[in-house]
């Protein structure tokens, strides 16, 4: 049957199977491009990787003026530039969205704005931005926060629609509550587990944008450390940087979910 539920130790032993098979054919495929070529560092090794951990973790500069590492700089970087410009992209369209989809004159003045702006793909806007608010920090910020604003505002505003029944706000209004009390102890419970699950949504999609705002404009970061390298072919580095990504991704999408989970036990969205 197709979804018939299985056990939790199940799920997991097929987890590492999967993990396992994928481990193994790249292995493979590297041992293939090595016969090929014993010189080759487009599909490094195992071991070729461990060394490429060891490049990025390695301090630079000279001893008497060290400087940290490519990763330590690179994480530091991107993320304060992700943090900065998700925070900033949430907060406006948690006001936006809330508004557009409780107030129906706000939705008619805004929602085809809104829809217009976010069928525009964001890595279409990166010029745009970087001439707009240069290309340092504010750049950046912008970038990743007008790339989630207008889908996200989409998926607030419709949730604000779909999630609260018109019975509940009859039922304040009937017990006397205000406008603002409305609008934030009956809508804003409803719909915050649906902004969690979009701010899950969004945190990939603002890594693509930042990293190719990176490649394409930055100095530092991610983006930048990972075309400098794969110019060089060095292959080892890039895969290292990829693998980060992916983690920290996971990290933050289980962080949010289990967050979701905790907070919102009765919500099956």
């Amino acid at each position: 049957m197709i979804r018939r539920p299985i056990s939790r130790k199940f799920t997991i032993v097929l987890g590492i199977v999967g993990i396992a098979m994928v481990s193994l054919l790249y292995e493979g495929l590297s041992l293939r491009q090595t016969r090929i070529n014993p010189q080759q560092t487009v599909v490094p090794g195992y071991r070729a990787l461990i060394g490429g951990v060891r490049t990025v973790l390695q301090p630079q500069g000279s001893e008497s003026r060290p400087k940290p590492s490519w990763l330590w700089e690179d994480v530091r970087v991107t993320y304060w530039r992700l943090a900065l410009g998700l925070a900033t992209g949430i907060a406006m369209s948690l006001v936006f969205g809330l508004f557009i989809g409780a107030y129906t004159p706000v939705e008619a003045l805004f929602n085809p704005i809104v829809t217009f702006l976010a069928s525009i793909p964001p890595t279409a806007m990166l010029g745009v931005y970087m001439i707009l608010f240069g290309t340092r920090l504010p750049g950046y910020v912008a970038l990743v926060a007008f790339g989630v604003f207008f889908s996200m505002v989409q998926s607030i505003y419709q949730a604000v629609q779909t999630d609260v029944s018109s019975d509940q706000i009859d039922k304040a209004y009937t017990l006397g509550a205000s406008e603002f009390e409305v609008l934030f102890e009956v809508v804003w419970p409803q719909i915050l587990p649906r902004v969690i699950d979009s701010i899950r949504m969004h945190i990939g999609p603002a890594m693509i944008y930042l990293i190719a705002a990176e490649a394409l404009f930055g100095s530092d970061g991610f983006g930048y450390r990972i075309k400098l390298q794969s110019r060089l072919v060095r292959m080892d580095v890039v895969f290292v940087y990829l693998a980060i990504l992916g983690a920290n991704g996971l990290l933050l999408n289980w962080m949010l979910l289990k967050a979701r989970r905790w907070y919102f036990p009765w919500f099956r969205g």
